[in-house]
This record gives C-alpha cells, sequence and structure tokens, in this order.
C-alpha cells in the first residue's frame, strides 16, 4: 500500500501552537521523538500525546512567572524533546521564544539576553552554568533560570532551579492563549559575520508559510523519521527539522553528538536529513583520504560507479538519454554505492542541503553513489526557504527553484531580491537595519548575486560584500574558491585574503592527521611549531591548493599560503555557530601572518 500524507491544513494550523495541538489531537498515540537517555544508556520514544502532557505542566510552571504575552524567554539547550516542550509551552502562551547557541561565547550570549530584554533563560546542566560565570552580573535581569539538569552551587544565585523541581507534579491542562498569526513568535539573532548580531523577528505566519509552502514540494510521510543534528537555533533546522516535521506527522529522532552521528545514523537509519555542507564536506574528506589509500582496482571501481550512477542520475532526471553504460548499475550499487548507503542507515530517501553553498562536486559524487541531496537557499530573515531542488527537477550547481508564492527579482549590481509571506517583520529594536534591508515595496535584499536560467533554476554567483579587490584591479569572489580548496581534505579550514594587495594568499588550518603524514613525506617534525613555517611544507601545500583551482581565472589564483596553528573555533569567536568564517575578525587575529605574505607591500 503507497505511503500517504496526513498534513495538517493551514487553517488548522493559523499558529504554531495550533499546529502542535492539531497534531496531538491526530497522533496521540503515534511517536513523536526519539532520543538517546544517557542515565540508562537507551534511546527513548515519546508519543505526540506525552509531549503535550509535558507541555501543559511546562505551561502551569511558566504562568507562576509573572510573564505577559509578548514577553522574551530564551532556551540554551542543545537538540533534545525538551527543546520542543520549552518552545511550544511559550508559544501557548503567547511569550517571543529566543533560541541561542549552545557553544556561543558567553560575551555575545550577554549580548542577545540584555538585547532582547530576555525574563528567562533555560540552561542544560552545571557546565554550562559555569562556562557562563564571567556574564552572571548581566543575568540579574532575569526573573528565573532553569536548568534541565541540578546545579550543585544554585544556592549562589537566587533566581536558579532546576526543572524537576520547578515543574508542577500533578497533571495539568494544555492551555491556548498564543498571540494571533501575524504576531511575534520568535526573535533568532543571526550569526554575526560582520558586527553585532541582529534579532530576526518572525511571526508565526512567516514560519509556518514557509513549512506549509514546503511541503508543496517535498512528499513526507508519518513513517518518516528525521534524524536532527544541525542545531534547532538554526532556522533551517527550527523550521524544517522540526515545525515541518510536525504539521506531516513524522518523527524526529536527535543525534547524540557529532562525533557520535555516524553511530547514530546506523541506529536510527533516518529517512530525511537537513545538514549544511560543512557535514557532507567531512564526509567527502574521508572518502577521499581512504581512497587515497586503497588499491589502483578498488579506486577505479569506486570513480566508475560514481560516474554510471552519475549518467543514471541524469537519465532520471529526463537529462541524458538511456546509455548502455547504465546496465552496470546494479552490480556497481550492490558493490560500492550500497556500503556508502548503509553508512548513512541505508535507508535515506533524500537530504537537505542549506545554509551555504554546497560544492558541486561532492553533490555529484553523493548523488552518483545513489544518495539523494537536494540543495536549497534562504536566510533567517526569509523564515528561512526561498528555493529548491525538487527530487524530480535537481540541478545540483543550482539552489533550486522558488517555493510556491514566493517571488524573487534580479535587481541592481545582479542582487537577489525576495518577497512573500515568509519575510521577517524587521529586526529588533533596529529599524534602521531594517529599512537598509527591506525596501518601500517590500522587496528583501539578500546581499547575494545571482542568475536565473530559462528553467527557472536559481544561481548563486557571489556576495555584493565578500569580494577581494587586489590592486590590478581584479575582483575575486572568495568563498568558491576556499570551497574549490577545502574539496582537499588536507585543509581543514581555508580563507582566501588578498584585499588592497597584488596577488592572492590563502590561511589555511590541516587536518591533524594527514598534515602528519605529509610532514612526514617532507622528513619534518609535525609536532615542531616550526615546521608550519617550512618552505619545503609551504610550497607542497601551494602545489595542493593550486589543483583544487586551476579552473580558476589566471588572476585568481593563491600566491601566498601560511598555515594557522589552531582550528577557528566558535569559542575563540573566529566563526559563527554556523560555520561560518568571520572574516574581518580573523582578519584582525592574525593581521602580522597576512602581512608576512607580503614582504614587498
Amino acid at each position: 500500500m503507497d505511503k500517504q500524507p496526513d498534513i495538517i491544513p493551514y487553517d488548522q494550523a493559523p499558529t504554531l501552537a495550533a499546529a502542535f495541538r492539531a497534531r496531538i489531537k491526530k497522533s496521540s498515540n503515534k511517536i513523536a521523538y526519539t532520543q538517546f537517555n544517557d542515565a540508562t544508556a537507551q534511546w527513548e520514544n515519546t508519543t505526540w500525546g506525552e509531549m503535550g502532557e509535558h507541555v501543559a505542566k511546562w505551561q502551569a510552571a511558566l504562568q507562576k512567572e509573572g510573564l505577559n504575552s509578548g514577553d522574551r524567554i530564551a532556551l540554551m539547550v542543545r537538540n533534545c524533546k525538551e527543546w520542543v516542550i520549552f518552545d511550544q509551552a511559550a508559544l501557548g502562551l503567547g511569550l517571543v521564544v529566543v533560541p541561542l547557541y549552545v557553544n556561543d561565547r558567553p560575551e555575545n550570549i550577554g549580548y542577545l539576553l540584555q538585547n532582547a530584554g530576555v525574563r528567562l533563560l533555560l540552561i542544560e546542566n552545571s557546565k554550562q552554568w559555569d562556562e557562563l560565570a564571567e556574564i552572571h552580573d548581566q543575568l540579574a535581569g532575569l526573573l528565573r533560570i532553569l536548568s534541565l539538569k541540578p546545579i550543585g552551587n544554585a544556592i549562589l544565585q537566587p533566581h536558579l532551579t532546576d526543572v524537576e523541581q520547578w515543574l508542577p507534579q500533578e497533571k495539568c491542562e494544555l492551555l491556548s492563549l498564543e498571540c494571533k498569526p501575524d504576531e511575534l513568535a520568535t526573535i533568532v539573532y543571526t550569526s554575526g559575520t560582520t558586527g553585532r548580531p541582529k534579532g530576526v523577528m518572525l511571526s508565526h505566519t512567516n514560519i509556518i508559510w514557509n513549512a506549509q509552502a514546503a511541503l508543496k514540494c517535498y512528499d513526507v510521510y508519518p513513517e518518516d523519521c528525521l534524524l536532527s543534528f544541525l542545531p534547532l537555533s538554526h532556522t533551517l533546522e527550527r523550521t524544517i527539522g522540526y515545525y515541518l516535521p510536525m504539521l506531516a506527522g513524522s518523527r524526529v529522532a536527535y543525534a547524540r553528538s557529532i562525533p557520535e552521528l555516524g553511530e547514530d545514523l546506523l541506529h536510527i537509519k533516518p529517512t530525511l536529513l537537513i545538514s549544511v555542507p560543512r557535514i557532507f564536506e567531512r564526509v567527502y574528506g574521508k572518502i577521499m583520504a581512504k581512497l587515497e589509500n586503497d588499491p589502483p582496482i578498488l579506486r577505479k571501481l569506486f570513480n566508475l560507479a560514481v560516474s554510471i550512477g552519475w549518467k543514471r542520475f541524469e537519465y532520471e532526471q529526463k537529462r541524458a538519454a538511456w546509455s548502455p553504460d547504465l546496465l552496470l548499475w546494479p552490480l556497481l550499487d550492490k558493490l560500492v554505492a550500497s556500503k556508502v548507503q548503509a553508512k548513512l542507515g541505508g535507508r535515506l530517501r533524500f537530504a537537505v542541503s542549506g545554509g551555504a553553498a554546497l560544492s558541486p562536486n561532492i553533490a555529484k559524487l553523493f548523488i552518483g553513489l545513489g544518495i539523494r541531496i537536494q540543495q536549497g537557499y534562504g536566510l533567517t530573515e526569509t523564515s528561512p526557504v526561498i528555493t529548491g531542488n525538487r527530487l524530480e527537477d535537481n540541478v545540483p550547481a543550482s539552489i533550486g527553484t522558488l517555493l510556491p508564492g514566493v517571488e524573487v527579482k534580479i535587481g541592481e549590481h545582479d542582487e537577489l531580491l525576495t518577497r512573500s509571506p515568509s519575510v521577517m517583520m524587521g529586526y529588533w529594536d533596529n529599524r534602521e537595519a531594517t529599512e537598509q534591508i527591506i525596501d518601500s515595496d517590500g522587496w528583501l535584499h539578500t546581499g547575494d548575486k545571482a542568475r536565473i536560467d530559462e528553467t527557472g533554476h536559481l544561481f548563486i554567483t557571489g556576495r555584493l560584500k565578500e569580494i577581494i579587490i587586489l590592486t590590478t584591479g581584479e575582483k575575486v569572489p572568495p568563498v568558491d574558491m576556499e570551497m574549490a580548496i577545502a574539496l582537499d581534505s588536507l585543509f581543514e579550514q581555508v580563507m582566501v585574503v588578498g584585499e588592497g594587495k597584488p596577488s592572492l594568499g590563502a590561511l589555511v588550518s590541516l587536518e591533524k592527521e594527514q598534515f602528519a603524514a605529509l610532514a612526514g613525506t617532507l622528513g619534518l617534525d609535525p609536532n615542531d611549531k616550526e615546521t608550519l613555517k617550512n618552505k619545503a611544507l609551504l610550497s607542497a601545500l601551494l602545489d595542493r591548493i593550486q589543483k583544487q583551482i586551476r579552473s580558476f581565472p589566471g588572476y585568481a589564483q593563491i600566491h601566498h599560503v601560511a598555515v594557522v596553528s589552531d582550528p577557528w573555533t566558535v569559542e575563540d569567536g573566529l566563526i559563527t555557530p554556523t560555520l561560518k568564517i568571520k572574516r574581518s575578525v580573523v582578519l584582525d587575529r592574525y593581521a602580522e601572518l597576512v602581512d608576512s605574505l607580503y614582504p614587498a607591500s
């Protein structure tokens, strides 16, 4: 029997809390969430009905805190069912949810809490509380600080308590006191690659409309299972990995951590995945590194599988004629492709990649192996999805076609502009920034350059502001080059530099094991910091970089390279929680190193 969708229609779900209640009514006894219990070392299921009971208790407790509709409450918790419970309890009371990244820096957390006027904060445990020690004075304005697990020194902070003590023991009634659909549901702070983060104000309508539009493009069923690992504070994961499955009645399982993702994929066997390109890049890097050590015959077999698999994909997409080569696919699938598919659980119907550009080479490898990756595009400011590739119309080099109801146009300097019901209400307490991004006709200026082909597929061609201008007058968009270089798994992170210089250079961090192997072949000690400056090493790195960017114009070649000793992290403020490089911050931090690349300039 064919699977049938069970989508909650828009008129039954005008708000996010109404959608939650409608799903409970439809699917009370069905599994909603699966997560690992550290105490019992077991995976545990929670039904929709049980979720409703949990939310009702949290609502009863929240009502005792003296909060009013429209008040902001924040959470800094990794993906888990408690994230959803907190969110739904708040939304059902008309409160505004402010999600925070668990790995963000304390000074930034303090700024966000004060900027949004947050009244209540949910954290995870003692470790997180200790990490916030430097901003304890900035927490004084909070009515309540909650921790999912007990905190030993809670007595030192009168507003701090653990959730178990805070929640009522008796059964409570699920409430529906939420605001109107077009009123504020959440404030989501942008990553802040330049300057202070801005608070994106999204209404219930913004988010619900976006999730419903996505469901018109992709078939999602109650039998589907999505493995959630991209942070729920990321709007792509929240809209498409949480609210969309709720509307569709699908199960969501929460991965334990990124290091354990491989094991979790094997256990959960998801049918759907949502990810940023970095995850696919890491898997690609591991595959490439393994191939380098495989016998030539296995490398040929692998490459043949990808090649024939890609031909099969192009044939299925009606972009190529049938070829006798395709008769080899069942054998290649059994010998090669199915083994890679099995590492992702073996049941994956498709994966969505968003948040940044996915390299066409990476997409081609996975698609060639029978793993369907659909690249999309959007912004936090658009709730977030604007475009997406469809299963039956997938052009991996593109960001897909428009969601139904979304408008776009190409503006001045080829900038992509968009307009739809999912465009944000504005930036929190920042009218000037709002007016800079949304014009008087309601068009949101994305800051991305784009083109649209005759089939309606959109292609991002660069960023208006992320352009390096050389003293030769040449303009170079660095992101495409960085993506190309990072396809070599030796390079963990890459940032192209050269603004105001005669030629381009690159700052790189290296994958430890591969760096050690390369240093060994050069007779160098990988544990000696001076090795990072060794001319033989830098020459070898430049050779590998040049191989990756051969297809770029002559003026867009890397002539200098410098190695940073430690990878850039969220904690040191050099990348955002969504793993985007803070270019200006990195340039400030490594100003001397960059200058050393251009001794004569």
